[in-house]
């Protein structure tokens, strides 16, 4: 059987990235521009910023992708390529770049969504992973618990209603003058403190949902700080860090144990930036195999926006016949 070589592009907000996985499994290369650096100075992400700078690194991140792989344009077998959710601008670079690659290498031309994406990495990451298994995705951008059916069969079983959770942690972490990007570096501060030091809310919805909010811990948090500060009282950055960090991964825990449990499935698996917090990973680990339910990660390098999720999705869309034609546009509210 021909060995099927997808190049993934991955452009949804400030990494450009590109990769060649074969066979939706095996990571070939793995090439990723960050533009950490460049934004820091603005506290987050500047959408016009971050679009100039993809125009600027799309192409050399392509030909360094191919490269690494010791492969060339022929040896490809379809373009992958993130359309949506995400900045407009930044999708439109990634976007324009593979329809350009498609029509003049007459490849076809795979659309990814990029949740559906950060799921797949797990697929890379665990060879053995089969559907169906349950999902929390947790970025800057987006909390949803999927329940994944099969390979291109996604049911969204919760989802945030305001806040992601990737968002409310960049938030705190401004607010305790920390930088950015602010998950890590809550992550790190909170091994330091008490997460028991203060009780800030878990929000709970009403009707058995398992949707998220995140908005009521943040402003909490906020207001916290505000009323010390007016006081003129001294706290404990990391106690804060701690007690913060451990509220928002209770809520993203129970909420995913409990999906896995209503549907029977005996895996979860854990994507996205937030799914590199070690928090999270201990947490869920511990109270998930307490009910007999394993758990499963991609390494850091892939819970962060990268192409090899974008490839390993794209091949499973390319044995499905999923094509689009040069049509396809980006869209920054994509809806899974």
């Amino acid at each position: 059987m021909k060995d099927i070589l997808i190049l993934g592009i991955e452009s949804s907000c400030d990494e450009t990235a590109a990769a060649v996985v074969k066979n939706g499994r095996e990571i070939m290369s793995n090439v990723i521009n960050t533009q950490i650096e460049l934004h820091k100075k603005y506290g987050g992400v500047v959408p016009e910023v971050a679009s100039r700078r993809h125009i600027e690194t799309i192409d050399p991140v392509i030909d360094e992708a191919l490269s690494s792989a010791g492969v060339t344009f022929d040896d490809i077998d379809a373009i992958a390529v993130t359309y949506g959710p995400g900045l407009v601008g930044a999708l439109l670079v990634g976007v324009s770049a593979a329809k350009a690659l498609a029509y003049a290498l007459n490849k076809p031309l795979v659309p990814v969504h990029h949740i559906k994406g950060h799921i797949m990495a797990n697929f890379v990451a665990h060879s053995y992973l089969e559907p169906p298994f349950v999902c929390l995705v947790a970025s800057g951008g987006h909390s949803h618990i999927v329940e994944v059916k099969g390979y291109t069969d996604f049911e969204i079983l919760g989802r945030t209603r305001d806040d992601a959770a990737g968002e409310a942690f960049d938030k705190i972490a401004r607010v305790l003058g920390l930088g950015y990007p602010g998950g890590p570096l809550i992550d790190k501060l909170a091994k330091e403190g008490d997460p028991d030091a203060v009780q800030f809310p878990r929000v709970r919805m009403d009707n058995n949902s398992l949707d998220f909010s995140f908005s009521g811990v943040k402003t909490a948090v906020i207001n916290y700080l505000h009323k010390l500060n007016q006081n003129g009282e001294e706290y404990n950055k990391a106690d804060i860090a701690a007690s913060f960090q451990n509220a928002v991964t209770d809520v993203l825990c129970e909420h995913t144990i409990e999906a896995a449990l209503k549907t029977g499935n005996k895996t979860i698996a854990i994507a996205g930036g937030v799914a590199a917090n070690s928090a999270l990973r201990t947490k869920m680990t511990e109270q998930a195999g307490k009910r007999g339910i394993a758990v499963i990660y991609p390494p850091p390098v892939l819970c962060t926006d990268n192409a090899v999720m974008i490839a390993c999705a794209g091949y499973y869309g390319y044995c499905e016949g999923d094509f689009a034609d040069m049509t396809l546009n980006a869209v920054a509210a994509l809806k899974l």
